[in-house]
């Protein structure tokens, strides 16, 4: 698909746009290599999320045989049916959102913003989606089936973060060095996948971020199968896909060999995510979620370097700042003043009458253990501290 954008002066032509792609001092600082930040927390809906929905639904009108009657219908755990409802306003297209019962307040009023029918059903995105498609689309005759994630459309829309990348990086380093991205069913993953493929970078390394409790690609990859996860029980509910697309376990499985990828995996607890989002929020004063935040949080806390110990100080990484709407002021406050709560507890001396004990948590019987367990003191971001 080849992609105009629009002049400054024109109308928007697209329901998505083009993006900066900036280096930040303050990763650069964190990550010890300069790291670049492609802002696509600056879409029209808040996230990346416009451009495979956005895609989907300008190349689904162009097919139909009466677009008049079209009603478009999209699943989602918050993002994918903010951008499905912000692409359907811009087109003056009907759009229903279907999410599940762990989707914000915050979300569902958004999407109803847009003008976008909202209905709530189930526990996670595959009850939503059974829901959707054998109960509402299954009346209406000129109902057009959106997926969040998995599907071609999707993908090539998301592909398009690698063409402005690609003409984005400065000359003298045209290619990056490794690229890091958060994973929710694969979607953002595929598209990126694409992008490198049709730009001769399947060797840069694929830094794929996940938060434990929704880390369904660690998990098939750790077990060498294609795993559905039995519950996601991470806050990160925008990345709350229990399992992967195929299409995304085929590009990942051994690390991406058989796909001529190099990919590499990094899970991180919803607290290290949290406090990505209140760092990045300082540092670059944007706004973006948990499920953005554990991305930044890799470079942050080291996980990046331990998952690339090749990087340099003159290695040039580019961070998917993805973005995502589920995220306020007052969230972010709180979770910043827990955390100072939590760091004075821990530094506060202990009497010598009381004993400290860890108690060990079992790992459930049908998921491993996670791959990585990296964690970190918030102050001081030092690189190499484990828990």
């Amino acid at each position: 698909m080849t992609i105009a954008y629009p002049s400054t002066t024109q109308e928007p032509q697209l329901p998505w746009c083009q993006t900066p792609l900036k280096q930040s001092k303050a990763l650069t600082r964190a990550g010890g290599c300069k790291v670049f930040m492609k802002l696509e927390n600056l879409q029209p809906s808040g996230s990346y999320k416009s451009r495979g929905m956005g895609n989907m639904y300008l190349r689904s009108i162009t097919s139909l045989p009466d677009p008049s009657r079209a009603r478009f219908y999209c699943s989602s755990g918050g993002n994918a049916g903010l951008a499905a409802a912000t692409a359907g306003k811009m087109l003056g297209i009907p759009t229903t959102v279907v999410v599940s019962k762990r989707t914000s307040e915050l979300m569902k009023g958004k999407i109803r913003d847009m003008d976008a029918e909202v209905h709530v059903f189930g526990e996670g995105l595959i009850e939503a989606d059974e829901y959707m498609r054998e109960e509402l689309m299954k009346h209406d005759d000129g109902a057009v089936y959106c997926p969040p994630f998995d599907h071609p459309y999707v993908w090539e829309g998301n592909s398009t973060i690698i063409t402005e990348i690609a003409q984005q990086l400065p000359a003298s380093h045209p290619v990056p060095d490794a690229i890091v991205f958060s994973v929710g069913g694969g979607g953002l993953f595929n598209g990126i996948v694409a992008g490198m493929k049709a730009h001769g970078w399947s060797n840069v390394p694929i830094i794929a971020v996940e938060t434990r409790g929704a880390d369904s690609l660690a998990t098939s990859m750790l077990l060498d199968e294609h795993h559905t996860l039995p519950a996601i029980t991470s806050r990160a509910t925008s990345l709350g896909a229990r399992r992967v697309s195929k299409q995304t376990w085929e590009y990942a499985r051994h690390g991406g060999k058989d796909a001529g990828l190099d990919v590499r995996s990094v899970v991180l607890s919803d607290d290290e995510a949290l406090m990505g989002c209140v760092q990045f929020a300082e540092d670059e004063r944007f706004l973006v979620e948990d499920a953005c935040g554990v991305s930044v949080a890799t470079v942050y806390n080291g996980a990046l370097r331990r998952a690339c110990p090749e990087l340099r100080e003159d290695s040039l990484v580019v961070v998917i700042v993805c973005g995502g709407s589920n995220v306020t002021m007052e969230m972010l406050m709180e979770a910043k003043a827990k955390k100072s709560m939590d760091e004075n507890t821990v530094d506060r001396p202990l009497k010598k009458d009381v004993v400290s004990k860890t108690k060990a948590v079992p790992s459930s019987p049908t998921r491993p253990p996670n791959p990585t367990r990296w964690s970190w003191r918030w102050n001081s971001l030092k690189l190499g501290n484990k828990q």
